[in-house]
């Protein structure tokens, strides 16, 4: 369904205004290059381990909603983008909310816990980062290859339409510039007073497990950490039985 919030139209997996105000409602947050579709059917299988609703959308520019209003991002953008989440939560009067965030969208679930610490009951993130690493680099170089000589583009193309050089481009040009090495969140992990599941693949071909360890050794709520063997940086997709399994518990444990 597609709603209107602020000046933007975003999409959102189901309707948001049918949710059940007496549950806890998992908001997903996809990561630089994801969309709704692309989280396939892990949501739902979520639902069914949990007494909570799910709910999943495209930030501007992904998958169906609205395309990019500028097309050059600086050290922010994943804070704007906690920022309008909030307002997400407002409009649709969501108070008790869990984030499962997946990369880009693991920073952004961990900032929106920092700024909006209130709003949030507990965070799951895949994959998050916190701060630039060479590994993430190397990683970000490999797609772009990846992008010009397989069928990478082709594949994006089927969930971001005429989006998707936009899509790609905004991730790695940001990332790979010089001015976006020094971006670092580690200043508002201590803000974040909820409980979280970091989640990580040891082989995660984005990042170092310092980037977990930073995690929970700042923030201040009950953090846990999950490290699965031989995955790389998608686990709910490479290992989907491991981490609706942990994710389930954890939620199950601490939602209200």
């Amino acid at each position: 369904m597609n709603l209107k919030i602020g000046n933007h139209n975003i999409q959102f997996s189901k309707n948001p205004k049918l949710l059940s105000r007496e549950k806890t409602t998992i908001i997903f947050l996809h990561d630089s290059l994801g969309c709704i579709d692309l989280w396939k059917d892990f949501p739902e299988r979520l639902e069914s381990h949990t007494a909570c609703n799910v709910l999943a959308y495209d930030r501007q520019g992904y998958g169906k909603s609205d395309p990019f209003s500028v097309l050059k991002r600086d050290q922010n953008y994943l804070k704007q983008e906690a920022e309008f989440l909030s307002k997400i939560l407002a409009q649709l009067q969501l108070e008790k909310v869990i984030l499962f965030g997946h990369s880009d969208g693991g920073s952004i679930a961990l900032l929106t816990a920092a700024l909006f610490p209130d709003r949030i009951k507990g965070i799951i993130t895949e994959g998050a980062h916190v701060f630039v690493e060479k590994e993430t680099i190397n990683g970000i170089k490999e797609a772009v290859k990846a992008y010009k000589n397989t069928s990478l583009k082709e594949r994006l193309y089927r969930y971001h339409g005429d989006k998707t050089d936009n899509v790609f481009g905004m991730w790695t040009e940001t990332w790979l510039s010089k001015e976006y090495q020094s971006w670092n969140i580690e200043k508002y992990l201590p803000k974040i007073k909820c409980p979280s599941l970091i989640i990580q693949g040891e082989n995660d071909e984005y990042g170092t497990i310092d980037q977990v360890n930073t995690i929970i050794n700042k923030t201040k709520g009950n953090s846990f950490s999950l490290l699965i063997p031989e995955i790389g940086h998608t686990p709910h997709r490479e290992n989907p039985e491991v981490v609706l399994k942990e994710t389930a518990n954890f939620i199950n444990k601490i939602h209200v």
